[in-house]
């Protein structure tokens, strides 16, 4: 069952935006000690599956509440709040986040190769990274491919990809390991129902999809800066 309710609402009202500053059941290549629990993986959906991410061509029309970015139209589930932050040297926003009951759900789109096959290249360099970090890492086949699955101090995380007609969605969940378990059904509910839209111009592979932000949340960031 999903997270999103059929109430048609705009994401940005009703005070829910803050601003930040600054395969199969395969089983996960698991590094020892990371309790990553292999039932957490989860069968891929058929290659013929109707569901998302959906390609702005190819978006349905539905009543999901959704938060539109510009490049991105993330749903936002009954009770989560969004939260912007900026960049505040550059006063530009460098990433929008979903912050639900299991953790914080951030979702950028990335231009990619006609080809496709980016994510693949992607998640094993940011495993490589998390591992660097310190992190105790685990990989593992879920609906769009990999997943990776990460415990970084009290921090658990959870990464999905998916490869779409010259883009890249990546979706990350963080949040308290005591929420683990749910996490990942959220973050896959909250990917599988964004749209893309990629538009026509040419980029080099990537390069993050610019994030715009509807005109009353940058009214609202605005009135906030201009209190301080």
């Amino acid at each position: 069952m999903g997270i999103f309710g059929r109430k048609r609402r705009r994401a940005e009202q009703n005070g829910q935006v803050e601003e930040r500053s600054r395969g199969r059941h395969a089983a996960p290549d698991v590094d020892e000690h990371t309790g990553v629990d292999e039932e957490d993986w989860v069968d891929p959906q058929p290659l013929d599956s109707p569901e998302g991410p959906f390609d702005i061509a190819d978006a349905p029309e539905d009543e999901i509440p959704r938060i539109d970015l510009g490049s991105v139209r993330v749903p936002v589930p009954d009770g989560a709040q969004v939260q912007v932050e900026m960049d505040q040297a550059a006063g530009t926003v460098r990433a929008v986040h979903v912050v639900t009951g299991q953790g914080q759900v951030t979702v950028s789109g990335y231009a990619a190769p006609r080809s496709g096959g980016l994510w693949a290249e992607v998640g094993e360099e940011l495993a490589e990274q998390l591992r660097k970090d310190g992190a105790q890492v685990a990989t593992g086949d879920g609906e769009w491919g990999m997943e990776l699955s990460a415990v970084l101090g009290e921090v658990a995380l959870r990464f999905v990809g998916v490869d779409g007609p010259r883009w890249m969605l990546r979706g990350v969940i963080a949040g308290p390991q005591s929420k683990s378990a749910e996490a990942p059904g959220t973050l896959r509910d909250i990917v599988r129902h964004t749209i893309v839209v990629r538009g026509d111009a040419p980029m080099p592979v990537r390069t993050p999809l610019q994030i715009t932000l509807p005109d009353a949340v940058a009214e609202h960031i605005a009135a906030q800066q201009q209190g301080q």
